[in-house]
């Protein structure tokens, strides 16, 4: 399918990386995104990379939500840590997330 809309979900993430693990990263989300057929609600989350899972965690309710996910390395280290949505039929599908200080992108939904 065709992306037929990217968008940066308002979400600049906190670009530091967490500290418990060298797989493991706080993310901000801007607004409410749907990954596998799970919603995340805005907020903060740490997201830890496991292979081919990825794990959110509430940062303000501890609840976690698994999704399967594509690492990738990208060309050049990233600025920022950008959050990346697909619309699709109306809805906000997490598609990507690229994070900042590094070379790497995780993918969803592919």
């Amino acid at each position: 399918m065709t992306m037929k809309s990217l968008l940066i979900t308002g979400a600049v993430a906190l670009a530091s990386l967490g500290i418990a693990s060298a797989k493991s990263y706080d993310i901000h989300l801007g607004a409410t995104v749907s990954v596998g057929t799970t919603q995340l609600k805005a907020g903060a989350y740490q997201v830890k990379v496991n292979g081919s899972q990825a794990t959110f965690t509430d940062a303000n309710t501890s609840k976690s939500v698994t999704a399967p996910v594509k690492t990738a390395t990208g060309d050049k280290k990233f600025d920022q840590t950008v959050v990346l949505t697909q619309n699709q039929n109306g809805v906000d599908t997490l598609h990507e997330i690229d994070l900042g200080g590094s070379t790497t992108r995780l993918q969803f939904g592919e």
